[in-house]
């Protein structure tokens, strides 16, 4: 019961998050920027500045999909940032160069959340497994003990939950630098500077619900298997 009160109501939090942050883009994609430039002349521009000259701004299909990749050294804005010119597309086409920053200068807690990316995913993979198998009863096949089976849920949602957390300085932090650089080159007049400011900062409450929907999650499975110890 009270894992499903944490699941629907994290949910709720979430979706309401969520509404929030397609509402705001969608009232700031309505008002022109003044300087006139597309996402992708935002984001070549604030690479060009900050001498990054190896690293491709692409247009990706989907919305809200933008996104830094590392491994092959891209900048993915979806089509609504891509060309449009107006604060919120300024403002997430510099977010995601801020996190192309990051990696050209080894920021630190990026290339933490780098190295626990492949842990991350062998913990989901393994979580989901032990999850599906107690749903149907398939843990007596494994032959795991009880306190075997809590250290794997457990361990697992703790590395799921790290890497939650560790997502979180590196996100405010490219929306730190994305403020700082539109506000310094003068790409936005200061009532687009707040609308930039206001968009990614319910962008990164979306990753602020999650990280506490996991937190929620892994201290009660800490308390079911070892919390009602003698």
């Amino acid at each position: 019961m009270i894992l499903i009160l944490i699941v629907v109501g994290f949910g709720i939090l979430g979706y309401i998050v969520s509404s929030k942050l397609k509402s705001k883009f969608k009232a700031y994609s309505q008002i022109s920027l003044q300087a006139n430039l597309s996402g992708k002349e935002v984001a070549e521009l604030m690479l060009a500045d900050h001498n990054i000259s190896n690293v491709r701004v692409n247009c990706v299909e989907g919305q809200l999909s933008d996104h830094y990749n590392p491994m092959d050294k891209t900048v993915n804005l979806s089509p609504e940032v891509y060309y449009g010119r107006n604060a919120a597309a300024t403002a997430v086409a510099a977010h995601e160069c801020g996190h192309a920053i990051q990696h050209a200068t080894s920021y630190a807690w990026l290339s933490l959340r780098s190295a626990l990316v492949p842990i991350q995913n062998a913990s989901g993979k393994i979580l989901n497994i032990v999850l599906i198998a107690a749903l149907f009863g398939g843990i007596a096949l494994f032959g795991l003990p009880y306190e075997a089976v809590g250290a794997i849920i457990v361990g697992s949602y703790a590395i799921l939950t790290l890497f939650s957390f560790v997502t979180l300085p590196v996100e405010f932090d490219a929306s730190r630098r994305a403020l700082a650089w539109v506000q310094q080159r003068n790409i936005v007049t200061p009532s687009e500077y707040g609308m930039s400011k206001d968009a990614l900062k319910w962008a990164a409450m979306t990753y602020v619900v999650a990280a506490l929907a996991s937190l929620a999650t892994l201290a009660y499975y800490a308390f079911i298997f070892f919390g009602n110890r003698d």
